[in-house]
């Protein structure tokens, strides 16, 4: 149920706006919520004193699957929601598992009259819980084995089966935890220990003992193995007779329904926590890495106002001055090509001539020298 609280807001608004009406309204809505739960709510102007509201909500089995119709334990505890003004009609609408005729006219002025509509609003809260309840009464001494009561699979969902042991104390009940994500398993299992340790606190002693395990408890030996195959352990909490005294057995009865859609509203919320503040420090960052970017920026183009600043300076410089250094440059070359012309004169024979009477005479030793090895 993604609504944790007992009475529908969408069928709550409807009902109150019918009550306000001084006159009957022509009205024929269909309202669905989460969980395959739907209302058919009927008023007409040829029948003004009845307001007729049809309930369609999966019923609590023990692994089979239920015919349509309610136990009469479950419509007592409907019909004792305001006897007044609740009446169950026989048969129900076809397609439904029971049809309430309300007489809103009977309902008290004041401030009761808002409790009674929240009451008659949490019609399917009080079909469930009052089947969980008749299943946990309805345990006897036969069921024992080993002085062990048998332990009780009920099915909400398909895929949401949860298991009841009665015992001769206290009431076990054990929630298989099954994700599709492995982001969720971590943080469905960062929660349980949390749980557990607030839960072992002084603060919560009276709350019933919560207990996480990867593996099935010692309760659940011989149960279907696909039942018991999960990726996010096995949560249990023992209930004992204090907690299902008086006004305490509607709220512990409630709390054991919800505690799926808890885990997963719990396990979202952990989630969008998580990415909204990534998404949050990512902007941070970006924010940072643009304001440096624009200091760099802004810095680069004050780094090239100054060089052209410079350019300008310096080729203001080398027109005066390069005027000299041309010149100079071009002295050097007709420089060397002066030195060019003014190189030796080749003349032809002086060779000859010189080899031959300018020759250096030789002279030859007397003395010898050997080379020693």
């Amino acid at each position: 149920m993604a609504c944790l609280e007992r009475a529908s807001p969408a069928l709550k608004r409807i009902l109150l706006k019918l009550y306000r009406e001084n006159k009957s309204i022509e009205i024929d809505h269909h309202l669905y919520e989460f969980g395959s739960v739907e209302y058919h709510i009927q008023s007409s102007t040829s029948d003004a004193h009845y307001t007729y509201l049809s309930v369609s909500t999966p019923l609590l089995s023990q692994g089979v699957i239920l015919p349509n119709g309610i136990s009469h334990y479950t419509k007592q505890m409907v019909k004792g929601i305001c006897p007044d003004v609740v009446e169950i009609m026989e048969p129900a609408k076809e397609g439904y598992q029971i049809t309430l005729r309300l007489v809103l006219s009977k309902i008290p002025n004041g401030k009761d009259s808002m409790k009674v509509i929240a009451d008659i609003s949490a019609v399917q809260a009080v079909i469930l819980s009052s089947q969980l309840k008749e299943m946990l009464m309805n345990v006897s001494s036969q069921d024992t084995f080993q002085g062990m009561y048998k332990t009780i699979k009920l099915v909400y969902h398909p895929r949401e089966p949860f298991f009841i042991v009665r015992q001769p104390q206290k009431i076990l009940a054990v929630f298989p935890i099954r994700f599709k994500d492995k982001t969720d398993v971590i943080i469905a299992t960062a929660f349980f220990q949390e749980l557990m340790d607030v839960g072992s606190s002084e603060k919560w002693a009276k709350a019933p003992p919560c207990c996480w395990s990867p593996i099935p408890p010692p309760e659940l030996r011989g149960e279907p193995f696909e039942d018991l195959s999960t990726n996010g352990g096995f949560v249990s909490f023992d209930i004992s007779s204090s907690h299902v005294k008086g006004k305490r057995l509607d709220k512990t009865v409630w709390s054991l329904l919800n505690f799926y859609a808890y885990v997963k509203y719990h396990v979202k919320s952990t989630r969008s926590f998580i990415q909204r503040r990534m998404r949050k420090r990512l902007q941070r960052l970006v924010e940072v890495l643009h304001k440096r970017s624009m200091q760099e920026e802004e810095k680069e183009e004050e780094e090239e106002g100054n060089h052209k600043v410079q350019g300008c300076m310096f080729m203001r410089k080398r027109i005066n001055v390069s005027k000299p250094k041309v010149l100079k440059r071009r002295y050097n070359d007709l420089r060397g090509k002066i030195k060019r012309i003014r190189s030796r004169i080749k003349i032809q024979g002086f060779g000859r001539f010189r080899r031959r009477w300018l020759k250096m005479p030789k002279f030859s030793s007397s003395m010898r020298y050997t080379k020693l090895d």
